[in-house]
């Protein structure tokens, strides 16, 4: 376990409901005694010194005993120090042992990885407010640590670093893309996949109540918090989760299935750390539906039905995950100080390579949509409006404007700061209404809403009937509510968004890391800030992660072009498709790349799947056998 975790650094905890159950189901048998009806006293008996209970990733997945939104508290995998030693157990490999002049490729029996590494802006932007630098900056600070020649390789038993380093952001902007098309597509009934809403053919995806595409509103799936929550507590809102991988998964997945089929190399010798601002970010690397099995063909992405779950049965193999390790922006910090780097003496520059090229990914299209030569303007980051989260919501309320022409966004302020309201309207009609719901308080209030009427047992001639036909009445109200009349809601776990997730650095944290900048904190080691200075404190990091939109390299001229990536032949009608700096027609071109480079159907690789997950505590020895099944496989079921 890091030493950073606990309960009481993380804003998003929630008290478990029952006391953690795994300790009892590990004590050892008592030893039979002779007479079973022996009378004896208290004193008379020795005390059994019992060894501590052992709490690892999978048993805190498999067990449901508890509901928290920041699970990461009981887990013993996933930290600065797995990093490390993974390092030190294998050696990097490098291009000339993989990419041979002859065209073959890297032995499978040799003990070295493929070390990648990825980075969301959220943790960017926590560096830079700490050390009083710009998010390209700090960005620059975190590549030279991962794979500079004055970073980890320096600490580490065989020189080992990471090959590539990657912005979550280009995954993100697939994301933007897919999921406002996913909403379009709910608006309108409909369930295609991937390519439905670009002429594609691909079938579309099958939800967990076997309807094609979830139900409106559609809910944000990309927060792990909050879909822990919803699978352990209220399984009726899964039919609305959005079926997209969130930019972590995705980058994963596409990371692990090139490289895998580019270089023949197995999906195990390629490492890929995440760095995340958000604890909860580790249970998510942790699910067997973002595993090999998934991909590879023994299991259908997209699908939560008996069929994928015995099609995963019967593969045999353990799942390897898309993400093999995932670490926060404190125990980024710890693994500078592990392997002896002062974070803040690390060059601000990128990362120059001895022959001065930056090592090409083996597939070109792949590599500028990863590796762009200029920053492009990021939807959801150029404008506050759009939020720290991501900006899923701004994204659909641009993509839908774009296409109804005469149309305007209104926004209402709810009842606090994380309750937002958004009208898209025309000539005095609402067209679109979405919502933006922040922290577990909000979440609660919104599941209820959520919830489903209950079935009302009187005579259905004694019932009242709606307009529509549909029989009211029976208590409940979740069809009744204001909240079924949106069409899409962004939640998140954490009060104000991403940049305030459990693993970002705190104001009163600020102070103790040394050679920080003395001007991002008004409060000392021993004193303890104010909600003022919090407040403040967060306001710094949000404007970090805005200013990425503002850097130099960021101008008009850099956002995407048909001729980067898309597959069209007309420069224009790419052009009038670029919506909030994203061209949607360059995004289909890409993952349709993807797609026929790995041979794997694309909503195996974009979608996933979600499960209602029932309390095992109090019942009897079968549903503990079931969960200890699950216990068994690698990152198991919430």
């Amino acid at each position: 376990m890091s030493a950073i975790l606990s309960a009481d650094d993380l804003n998003d905890f929630i008290t478990p409901g029952v006391a953690c159950i795994k300790p009892v189901e590990t004590l050892p048998p008592l030893p039979p005694t002779s007479n079973a009806y022996e009378v004896t006293t208290e004193d008379a008996i020795q005390s059994a010194n019992l060894p501590a209970a052992q709490i690892s990733l999978t048993d805190c997945l498999a067990c449901s005993g508890c509901v928290t939104s920041a699970e990461a508290v009981l887990v013993s995998l996933q930290s600065h120090a797995e990093v490390v030693n993974t390092l030190n157990a294998y050696h990097s490999i490098k291009p000339e042992d993989f990419l041979l002049r002859s065209g073959s490729v890297l032995p499978p029996e040799d003990g070295g990885k493929i070390f990648v590494a990825s980075v969301s802006p959220q943790t960017r932007a926590g560096l830079a407010a700490a050390y009083g630098v710009s998010e390209t900056v700090a960005g620059n600070m975190i590549a030279q640590m991962l794979s500079g020649s004055q970073g980890i390789r320096r600490g580490t038993t065989h020189g080992s670093d990471f090959l590539w380093v990657v912005d979550t952001n280009v995954a993100r902007e697939a994301c933007l893309v897919l999921g406002a098309e996913e909403v379009l597509r709910s608006m309108k009934g409909g369930g295609g996949g991937v390519g439905a809403g670009a002429g594609g053919k691909e079938q579309g995806t099958t939800g967990t109540d076997g309807a094609a595409g979830p139900q409106q509103p559609v809910l944000t799936s990309a927060c792990p918090g909050w879909i822990c929550y919803a699978e352990k507590t209220h399984p009726h809102v899964l039919r609305h989760l959005s079926r997209l991988k969130s930019p972590q998964a995705l980058l994963g997945t596409l990371l692990k299935t090139t490289l895998s089929r580019a270089l023949g190399v197995s999906p195990d010798q390629i490492w890929h750390l995440a760095i995340m601002p958000c604890f909860d970010k580790k249970l998510e690397a942790s699910r067997e539906e973002l595993t090999d099995v998934y991909w590879s063909g023994g299991g259908g992405g997209g699908v939560d039905d008996t069929t994928t779950d015995q099609a995963a049965e019967d593969n045999k193999s353990v799942g390897i995950r898309d993400v093999d390790c995932v670490i926060t922006t404190k125990e980024l910090l710890l693994l500078a100080d592990s392997t002896g780097i002062d974070f803040s003496t690390l060059p601000r520059t990128p990362v120059v390579c001895v022959t001065g090229r930056r090592t090409p990914f083996p597939d070109p299209v792949l590599d500028r949509f990863l590796f762009p030569s200029a920053r492009r303007r990021l939807a959801g980051n150029a404008d506050p409006a759009g939020g720290t989260s991501g900006g899923y919501l701004y994204h659909i309320l641009e993509t839908f404007t774009a296409r109804n022409p005469g149309s305007q966004i209104l926004t209402n302020r709810g009842r606090n700061s994380d309750i937002v309201e958004h009208q898209v309207v025309r000539d005095g009609r609402v067209l679109l209404k979405t919502a933006r719901y922040y922290g577990f308080r909000n979440i609660q209030n919104l599941v209820r809403k959520l919830k489903p009427p209950k079935t009302s047992r009187m005579p259905v001639s004694s019932r009242k009937k709606t307009v529509g036909g549909t029989v009211s009445g029976g208590g409940g109200g979740g069809g009744n509510s204001s909240s079924t009349e949106y069409a899409y809601i962004e939640v998140m776990a954490c009060p104000g968004g991403c940049t305030n997730g459990g693993g970002q650095i705190k104001i009163e944290e600020v102070a103790s890391i040394p050679s920080t900048s003395t001007t991002t904190t008004t409060t000392t080691p021993h004193s303890k800030p104010t909600p003022a200075d919090q407040r403040k404190w967060l306001s710094q990091v949000d404007e970090a992660y805005f200013s990425s939109s503002s850097s130099p390299s960021s101008s008009p001229s850099s956002s995407p072009s048909s001729s980067s990536f898309s597959g069209s032949n007309s420069d224009v009608e790419a052009a009038e498709s670029i919506i909030g700096g994203i061209s949607h027609p360059s995004i289909h071109a890409i993952l349709h790349h993807w797609s026929e480079l790995t041979n794997i159907p694309l909503d195996k690789l974009v979608y996933t799947s979600y499960r209602a997950v029932e309390s095992d505590v109090g019942k009897d020895k079968g549903g503990m056998m079931a969960v200890e099944g699950l216990a068994g496989k690698i990152g198991g079921g919430w």
